[in-house]
């Protein structure tokens, strides 16, 4: 659902995505941390294929949602006439003899097309399920994707247009958005129409090179951006280049956050960092949900 739809007393509802380029930035962390500090909020966690912001945030299931994406070639037996002109055509020998390796598969279909008898139907998948649950600092809406299983992207659609109805129906100001890592399809259906990225980067090559590829999907789809550099003592030089590309491109850094071995302590207990305080570390992730809702405002 676009932003701009209606909250509280006509207030329009505000979106913020949470995004990284890779994986192991601190992405969750820090959603988690702003799921207690903003108010009048629905969460989604739409990083699908590897959910774990439930982790943190102890919810209660309340609704359990199957999911149906992507399809697979189905052969029916009686109709097969093992004539081997699906073999033939299958360039990743997915298919002998009417039976089907899904392994290989690459589910592209031509198989159905070049079927004579007709033997061949594509059937839609049981990808997945997503979930509303009951946390104490709001309702959060997430989901498993099956193993090996594609198309998450569209599983993100899915969450985050549910999210949407729920911050609408409750009357909600924000919908909190935990986005997956990279830049591709997921990405992008969990940034598409939102209000404001928040990039967490850290101070490593790798990092950078991630952020600016970040960085320019934002300039894409004209979304604003803001971005936090996790970790940023461990690399000062890296860090000040950082800051340096992000003024360059009139990019806001809204905060630089401290490696702090609390943080570790905190994920075990299965706590964020603000039920377990963790000093300059906390206080700093609490100084940048100042200034975004601000800027959300």
């Amino acid at each position: 659902m676009p932003s701009g739809t209606a909250g509280r007393k006509g207030k329009a509802m505000k979106q913020l995505t949470i995004i990284s380029g890779k994986g192991g930035t601190g992405k969750t962390t820090i959603t988690a941390a702003f799921a207690l500090l903003a108010r009048r909020k629905v969460m989604a966690d739409c990083d699908v294929d590897a959910a774990d912001l439930h982790l943190l945030l102890n919810p209660e299931l309340r609704q359990t949602v199957e999911f149906y994406g992507g399809r697979s070639p189905v052969v029916d037996q009686e109709k097969c006439t093992r004539c081997g002109i699906c073999t033939d055509l299958c360039r990743f020998d997915a298919i002998k003899d009417g039976v089907v390796d899904l392994v290989s598969c690459d589910h592209c279909g031509l198989c159905v097309y070049g079927c004579p008898e007709d033997a061949i139907t594509m059937r839609e998948n049981h990808s997945g399920s997503w979930f509303v649950s009951e946390t104490a600092y709001g309702l959060l809406v997430h989901a498993r994707l099956g193993i090996g299983e594609e198309n998450s992207g569209k599983l993100v659609t899915a969450v985050r247009k549910k999210a949407s109805e729920i911050a609408e129906n409750e009357g909600l100001d924000l919908v909190i958005i935990d986005g997956p890592p990279g830049v591709g399809c997921p990405v992008m259906a969990s940034v598409a129409g939102v209000d404001m990225i928040l990039s967490i980067s850290e101070p490593t090559l790798s990092g950078m090179h991630d952020l600016n590829r970040v960085l320019d999907l934002a300039g894409h789809f004209k979304i604003p951006a803001r971005v936090c550099i996790n970790k940023f003592d461990i690399n000062p030089e890296i860090t000040a280049e950082i800051e340096r590309e992000c003024r360059d491109k009139g990019v806001e850094v809204v905060s630089k956050l401290p490696f702090d071995r609390c943080v570790v302590d905190s994920l075990v207990m299965r706590k964020t960092v603000i039920q377990h305080p963790c000093g300059e570390f906390t206080s700093r992730i609490r100084d940048m949900w100042e200034r975004i809702e601000a800027d959300l405002s």
